[in-house]
């Protein structure tokens, strides 16, 4: 076997750690705080003090690497330093453990480098409210520190051996991988060979293609071609939906039996939890008892399997009595390809992000919809508060909670009555009630520290909305939007003739924090069949300057497609009621004319049935079916089961909702789409306040805020009726102002369009 290689941090967590699982909640400082109380230890130390010092040591085929976090060459003195919250005796021993087995090993290897015969190891424990150490030493041999050397070495060994022997079986099979579908289709060539040469070149790839080539095996197929020759880790396959997993799924099922895969499905804590009623840890959850010596079997049955979905990683964690979601987080160390929402990468504390710095992966990211990550990271990095929760938790929190909540109490009261319309913007954050929230979560953390068995969920919640909150706060600048909304407070008796305030940050242009996560992969591809303009998704997602761009031509045809500009029509909200009749008129015509399956999509839900109301008086005998508000998983499924081969009808769905992308309707089960909308979005104080600020931070306020937004949306609607080469179909764009220059060099363009009577 060739020499494996492993970090310290990796070797010891998995030869050291014991017991149970137990994740009761413990305040823990921030990756800010973590940084800054590590520079504050070593800025005390004497001079002459060395900080991260790299070491390295081998055993047998094992080499072991890491970073020491300091040593005092005078007084022969390794320390490993660990920042805290709260009590030190609070922290569980199987920690502590872990913390000493990592000094050791650290220990063996500086003896080993500076041919020692001992050394004083130093556990630093750093308390960054107090700015305090607590300090653990003990002097240590050289030849003990050996023997432990060796002896965690030892039990890594086998399981080194099996990743090495896997690693070389993958690559291998790797090289001589084929195309599972014979003959690329159109387009799909085009898209594989940019995502191999951004693999190649280490950089950033945005793939515009459309809809329906096929671009799922289009993009995974040339990463994992070319894992071998670039030393490529893991390829993480990144989605928006629950629909977007399945579909990558099965595609790497179609590579699988030559490949030799590791597939592994990531799945939200919520659904994978086996005990939904019990807290996690090993007093309360049987799971979690024991967690981590039943553990190793767990592991090894599962690597076994070639893909972990989410019911097979059950099945696997029923069968060793371990909790299915965390023995999915200890999988993404030795999986090949994991496949996940976009938050496991880009959110704040995100999984794979965190891993890959901690244990130096090299990877290859693929965002699936990429379209939709301007919003969903927006969300990520914003954070709100509400006036009315904090009211109902004065009721129930803790006698030595009341002081710190009745400050914010008072400090949002004052806010509230401050205000005097119902929407204000702040050009700052409100320093009092900021103070009190800062407050309030240091009183919290403190309470938790001594009462670890409150689990009050009321006052969990607020907690950590306040934490994220005061986070984001951090970081606050001319990148976010911090408002107040004053509204009619939820029903319940307390807040009875009171209004209730909403205190948010919003991200405008998350950028700055994606930087990092576009600096950690060394390759990543962001494909969608809507990414135009590309500048749009470089400004606010914080590409790299050497981020490259392919535009994929389309293999449909305009003869395949009818695109017909209804600029009679208006359906902006004051025309709506006017031009309501004709746009039925012409739903019915066109439905005559052809009938079938048919989706029409509107801005809203009181516009959606508005027209429906308005089809059904005027033409009764046309099969016609719904969208509604909240629909389960079961209920959109009905709504697609509508569309069989044989069944004819209109349905009725909201622009940007479940049902305008990531649905593969081919054939008769689709042959036309109705838009009758531009699809902006709303005219209100909110995005009216993103467009100025985009304004002054881009010089695009109206088009990045209202016009690539809605057409994106329009766009990926329209693709629903396109799915293959042999699909023919109709979309009527319903408003004049698709007869706009500037709107129809948005559309793709390989339509054919066309204006009603032409």
């Amino acid at each position: 076997m060739k020499p494996y290689t492993v970090a310290v941090r990796a070797l010891c967590e998995f030869s050291a750690k014991r017991g149970d699982l137990d994740l009761r909640f413990t305040p823990a400082p921030s990756a800010l705080e973590g940084i800054e109380g590590h520079a504050l230890v070593v800025g005390r130390r004497a001079a002459g003090y060395q900080s991260e010092v790299s070491l390295s040591g081998e055993f047998e085929d094992l080499r072991v690497r890491g970073r020491a976090d300091g040593y005092d060459p005078e007084r022969l003195r390794l320390e490993e330093i660990k920042t805290f919250k709260g009590r030190l005796e609070a922290m569980p021993a199987n920690h502590r453990a872990l913390h000493w087995a990592q000094l050791k090993v650290y220990g063996a290897l500086q003896c080993q480098a500076l041919g020692l015969e001992s050394i004083e190891l130093a556990l630093v424990y750093f308390d960054v409210k107090h700015q305090t150490e607590t300090v653990f030493t003990e002097r240590a041999a050289a030849d003990d520190l050996q023997a432990f050397f060796q002896q965690q070495c030892e039990f890594f060994l086998g399981w080194a051996r099996l990743e090495s022997a896997h690693r070389e079986a993958r690559d291998e099979a790797l090289l001589g991988l084929r195309f599972p579908h014979g003959e690329f289709r159109a387009g799909q060539r085009a898209l594989a060979e940019a995502v191999y040469k951004g693999a190649v070149a280490g950089r950033c790839l945005l793939a515009q293609a459309p809809t329906g080539i096929g671009k799922t095996i289009a993009t995974l197929f040339p990463l994992l071609k070319a894992a071998p020759a670039q030393g490529l880790d893991k390829i993480v396959f990144l989605t928006a939906k629950t629909s977007g997993r399945g579909l990558a799924l099965d595609s790497l099922a179609s590579l699988q039996t030559p490949a030799r895969l590791r597939v592994l499905e990531l799945i939200a804590k919520d659904k994978a939890c086996e005990h939904p009623d019990k807290a996690c840890h090993g007093e309360s959850c049987p799971l979690a008892q024991g967690f981590y010596d039943r553990l190793p079997a767990a592991r090894l049955a599962a690597i076994r399997l070639s893909t972990l979905d989410r019911q097979a990683l059950r099945d696997c964690a029923r069968e060793h009595a371990v909790c299915p979601y965390y023995l999915s987080q200890e999988l993404a160390r030795w999986a090949d390809v994991i496949v996940g929402d976009y938050n496991y990468y880009f959110d704040q504390t995100a999984l794979l992000h965190g891993m890959a710095q901690a244990y130096g992966w090299k990877l290859a990211v693929l965002v699936d919809e990429a379209h939709n990550l301007v919003e969903r990271a927006r969300k990520m990095y914003s954070a709100e508060l509400d006036q009315q929760a904090l009211a109902w938790l004065g009721k129930s929190a803790p006698a030595a909670l009341k002081k710190p909540l009745e400050r914010v109490k008072k400090a949002w009261a004052q806010l509230a009555k401050a205000q005097s319309q119902p929407y204000q913007v702040h050009a700052e954050i409100p320093a009092q009630l900021l103070t009190a929230l800062q407050q309030a979560v240091s009183s919290i953390t403190e309470y938790w520290v001594e009462h670890p068995a409150d689990n009050d969920e009321a006052l969990q919640g607020f907690y950590f909305e306040a934490l994220h909150f005061t986070r984001m706060a951090e970081s606050f600048g001319p990148h976010a939007l911090c408002d107040t909304t004053l509204e009619a407070p939820e029903p319940g008796a307390f807040a009875r003739n009171k209004k209730n305030l909403r205190l948010h940050l919003r991200n405008v242009v998350p950028a700055a924090f994606l930087k990092e996560r576009f600096e950690t992969a060394h390759a990543i591809t962001l494909f969608s069949a809507t990414l135009q303009p590309s500048q749009f998704y470089r400004d606010l997602l914080g590409l790299p300057d050497n981020a490259a761009w392919v535009d994929v031509a389309s293999p449909f045809r305009a003869e395949q497609l009818q695109v017909r500009i209804a600029g009679h029509l208006s359906t902006r909200y004051r025309d709506r009621e006017a031009s309501l009749q004709a746009l039925v008129q012409l739903m019915a015509a066109q439905y005559r004319a052809r009938p079938g399956n048919y989706l029409a999509f509107f801005s809203s839900y009181s516009y959606l049935e508005q027209a429906l109301q308005a089809l059904q008086r005027q033409h009764p005998e046309l099969p016609t079916w719904t969208q509604s508000r909240r629909m389960s998983e079961g209920a959109q499924q009905q709504f697609l089961d509508r569309f069989s081969a044989t069944s004819q009808g209109i349905a009725f769905a909201v622009l940007g909702g479940s049902f305008s992308e990531g649905v593969d309707l081919p054939g008769a089960r689709l042959i036309g789409a109705f838009i009758a909308t531009l699809g902006l979005p709303q005219v209100n104080e909110v995005n009216e306040q993103f467009r100025q600020r985009l304004d002054d931070l881009l010089g695009q306020g109206y088009d990045y805020t209202y016009v690539f937004p809605g057409l994106q949306k329009v766009v990926q609607a329209a693709g629903r009726v396109i799915r293959t080469v042999d699909d023919e179909g109709v979309i009527h764009l319903m408003d004049d102002r698709y007869l706009s220059p500037q709107v129809q060099q948005l559309l793709p363009s390989w339509w054919g369009l066309k204006h009603h009577g032409t």
